[in-house]
């Protein structure tokens, strides 16, 4: 039985290995497969508190190594992989690592979701994962295809530097984000509005197919899309 309620600390575990896997190949300039070593960490982080409610094995431990696993795969991570895509243009070393502002901020948001007991059906700032997806599908894009526009963002001097200072500042906001955790007694409005992100969701993914484009695309898309509909969404979640 000890062993059973183990199952999900193992399965964080593999999250956090998948971090650290991913900084190694980002580092090594590989941004494709450290991309997809963040989406089996993100599988590996959904399915660790799956298992803790199915097998009722909540434990204080699991919530701070929870944490911990978070801070490498979706707070070092994505950073390095920034860095490594304003690495390759030589724009200045000190400019290169602007984007470790967001490991910074993540650890902060971590430890702030661990003491607020407000953020059980939603989020009070933008989650870790959905942060990390943003930096992590930009710079695969930017890896996989020279000719898009993800890759010309990339040799600016500027665009990367700003968007890893609004993302880290919407990492501690106060601005409510939905999740997708669909519960009873939520306003009909959001309802609403998480199903109509389900729909751009598919949508994306659709024409993404349809285009024959690399998958990192539509990650980029939806979860630009999340922010901009927590945004929308912000006068609904008032009190």
């Amino acid at each position: 039985m000890k062993i059973i309620r183990q199952i999900p600390n193992t399965i964080t575990c593999l999250n956090l290995l998948c971090g650290v896997f991913g900084v190694l190949q980002a580092l090594e300039g590989h941004l494709d497969i450290a991309f997809y070593l963040m989406l089996a960490g993100a599988a590996c982080d959904f399915c660790d508190g799956m298992a803790a409610r199915l097998l009722n094995a909540y434990s204080p431990m699991g919530k701070e190594l929870d944490s911990l696993a978070d801070l490498i795969t979706f707070g070092l991570l994505p950073a390095v992989m920034l860095y490594k895509c304003m690495d390759w243009y030589n724009w200045g070393q000190w400019i290169c690592y602007i984007p470790f502002i967001i490991t910074v901020f993540s650890a902060l948001r971590l430890a702030k979701f661990n003491v607020d007991d407000r953020q059980g059906e939603n989020f009070i700032g933008l989650a870790t994962p959905a942060c990390a997806m943003i930096c992590g599908s930009f710079a695969a894009i930017s890896y996989l295809d020279i000719n898009n526009i993800a890759r010309i963002v990339a040799e600016s001097t500027w665009m990367i530097p700003v968007a890893s200072a609004l993302l880290s500042l919407l990492l501690i906001s106060n601005i409510p984000m939905f999740s997708m955790k669909f519960k009873k007694g939520a306003p009909v409005e959001l309802k609403w509005i998480r199903m109509s992100f389900i729909i751009v969701s598919a949508i994306a993914v659709a024409v993404t197919l349809i285009l024959g484009q690399h998958f990192s695309h539509a990650v980029l898309f939806i979860f630009i899309a999340y922010i901009l509909m927590n945004i929308v969404s912000y006068p609904f979640h008032k009190k």
